[in-house]
């Protein structure tokens, strides 16, 4: 069975996007290949923290993979940094990675541009930690999302010129990218991905941890193209992007959703769409409050268990191939 690897931040809230974007792709993924879904906290510390806060949102993050539907006893589900393997195989990466290849990542480069002050190393090498991640576990498959697929062209590419300076040491990965919900937009602004990081901040997204009134509040305020036909249509983002979660959540084809609103206007699509999203969604946060800290310290630690032993054997693979293992004897 081929392995799959992907990860998420534990900042901020998840929101609709992350989970029709990624996490739910991971869900059906998992019981055709070997999963491994990490939560992915050295990344976060690449920017200012407050200890508390990525500490209790690591675990919230853990109980959210499990709420939706990813099972422990299918998929290896882990914290990052309880496999320390990870942080060591990026400084062996760091030999092979080449600093124009990083400063041209568009990430790092948004944030250049804007001169921020105190940008830290970890940002600059960020695309590095994650080519660690996902080589550590020979991994064939990775769902990313199109923001991330220029980190991954790296990680192929580290993958490639290592095997050939030092021996047959890592799989080379490819993309997953789902063709349909790989990009849900803001609801305050639908030419921009939805993100919690948005200037327009949480108007534009619904977290899945999100209220009733929240969510019908911020769809209602939701931002619509001209016109009053509801269609799908690519050149009206808004009314488009409405219609698209719609699809992603009900499971009906664009033919039946068309056919429903009908002669509608704005205002049914948004309260529909806040119905169908809340009945989505209640279920979700059931299962969320329901995991209590001991079920999900015996998850992690196993899953970090599982995580272990395949990472140990790559990086001792790799360290062994470099001449650092060895060079004792």
């Amino acid at each position: 069975m081929k392995r799959i690897f992907s990860g998420a931040q534990p900042t901020g809230n998840v929101h609709l996007g992350n989970y029709l974007g990624a996490l739910r792709n991971w869900v059906a993924l998992q019981h055709d290949y070997e999963s491994f879904f990490c939560i992915v906290n050295l990344h976060a510390i690449t920017v200012a923290q407050d200890p508390k806060v990525l500490a209790a949102k690591t675990r919230e993050l853990g109980r959210i993979y499990l709420a939706v539907g990813i099972d422990p006893n299918v998929s290896t589900v882990f914290v990052q940094s309880d496999v320390a393997a990870h942080a060591e195989l990026t400084w062996l990466l760091n030999g092979s990675a080449r600093m124009g290849e990083l400063e041209r990542m568009t990430q790092f480069k948004d944030k250049a541009l804007k001169q921020e002050e105190g940008l830290s190393v970890g940002y600059f090498d960020y695309p590095v930690l994650m080519a660690a991640d996902i080589l550590l576990y020979q991994t064939d498959l990775v769902p990313v999302g199109e923001d991330q697929k220029q980190h991954l062209e790296l990680t192929r590419d580290l993958a490639v010129r290592f095997n050939r300076d030092y021996g047959k040491t890592f799989a080379v990965p490819e993309p997953f990218i789902p063709k349909v919900g790989a990009r849900i937009m803001s609801l305050a602004d639908p030419t921009k991905k939805m993100s919690k990081s948005d200037e327009e901040g949480e108007a534009g997204c619904i977290m899945l941890l999100d209220n009733d009134d929240a969510v019908r509040r911020k769809f209602k305020r939701a931002v619509t193209d001209s016109g009053t036909e509801i269609r799908f249509d690519e050149t009206r983002p808004a009314i488009n992007n409405l219609l698209t979660i719609y699809h992603l959540l009900t499971g009906k084809s664009e033919n039946e959703i068309e056919d429903h609103f009908r002669g509608q206007g704005y205002a049914a699509l948004k309260q529909e769409l806040a119905d169908v999203c809340i009945e989505f969604l209640k279920p979700i946060q059931e299962r969320i409050h329901g995991i209590d800290d001991d079920k999900l310290n015996q998850i992690l630690e196993q899953g970090a268990e599982r995580a272990e032993a395949i990472a140990r054997m790559t990086l001792n693979q790799a360290k062994t191939n470099m001449g650092i293992i060895g060079a004792r004897n």
